[in-house]
């Protein structure tokens, strides 16, 4: 792995793992940037920064190392969370949308959650996950929310491995490619 572009000031100590969870996929682990404090708070603190001007009503974390960074990122913007979950996970009467989407190594199937007091049309979301390879699944994300009406601001990642894809409005802390 060669680091492209750094943002984050801590120490890194990411792990990476061959053919994991499949043959010729290498696994970056990220929970070392979770598990050391200052470093977690930095990159909260960096997203913080990103949005803080974009006046969004929800942040929009996928499901799972999402729901970390996104979570922490709404409580500190005081706006509302959209949790975007596995297939199954939701009760039928709550899904807004459930799209198929493609992934690194198969496919996947994902649920958007109905909002509470709102409906998408007219909102403004930003989606915030930990890693952006090929980028399909906040594609997919982003279009199931336009489906619906609302309004996709942008897109930010701890980590962008920048070779496998070609999003230049991604804001991302880290910078790679896989070498």
């Amino acid at each position: 792995m060669k680091i492209l572009r750094n943002r984050i000031k801590s120490p890194l100590n990411l792990r990476t793992e061959k053919d994991f969870p499949v043959k010729g996929v290498e696994y970056i682990d990220i929970s070392p940037l979770i598990l050391q404090k200052d470093c977690f708070k930095e990159i909260i603190n960096l997203f913080v920064k990103e949005l803080k001007d974009k006046k969004i009503d929800y942040v929009v974390a996928p499901e799972a190392r999402g729901f970390l960074f996104g979570s922490a990122v709404a409580d500190k913007l005081n706006v509302g969370l959209v949790l975007v979950r596995k297939k199954g996970k939701l009760p039928p009467s709550i899904v807004a949308a459930q799209f198929d989407y493609e992934k690194e190594y198969g496919t996947d199937t994902l649920e958007l959650p109905k909002l509470v007091n709102d409906d998408y049309k007219g909102r403004k979301f930003y989606i915030i996950d930990d890693i952006y390879a090929t980028g399909n699944t906040m594609k997919s994300i982003k279009n199931a929310i336009e489906k619906l009406g609302g309004n996709v601001v942008g897109e930010g990642v701890v980590m962008n491995i920048v070779e496998l894809n070609d999003n230049k409005n991604l804001f991302s802390l880290l910078d790679i490619n896989e070498e």
